[in-house]
């Protein structure tokens, strides 16, 4: 794992935190998010295909003012807390 990878997923966890205190809304954090999505190379390319696909659901979730059973904002967030464990992990190994 090079440290650019460490430190790019430092900068996505934190800005994660920023999006789950309501420091960053959803389309604030993807455009943070999505520049960064090209500096994993420390992880297998997946990695960031998965983390793209999530962005896009949550940009297309901001779009709706409540929780609808395709976009919903609470899974979508669970779902990126689990991408940036695994991706956590992935480093690791």
């Amino acid at each position: 794992m090079t440290d650019a990878t460490s430190d790019t997923l430092a900068r996505l966890a934190q800005d994660f935190a920023a999006l789950q205190a309501g420091q960053l809304t959803s389309t604030a954090f993807c455009a943070r998010a999505r520049p960064l999505s090209t500096q994993l190379d420390g992880l297998p390319p997946r990695y960031a295909d998965v983390l793209l696909a999530l962005l896009d659901r949550l940009e297309s979730g901001a779009l709706f003012t409540e929780e609808s059973c395709s976009f919903s904002q609470a899974g979508l967030r669970d779902q990126l807390a689990q991408w940036l464990q695994r991706a956590r992990d992935a480093r690791r190994s």
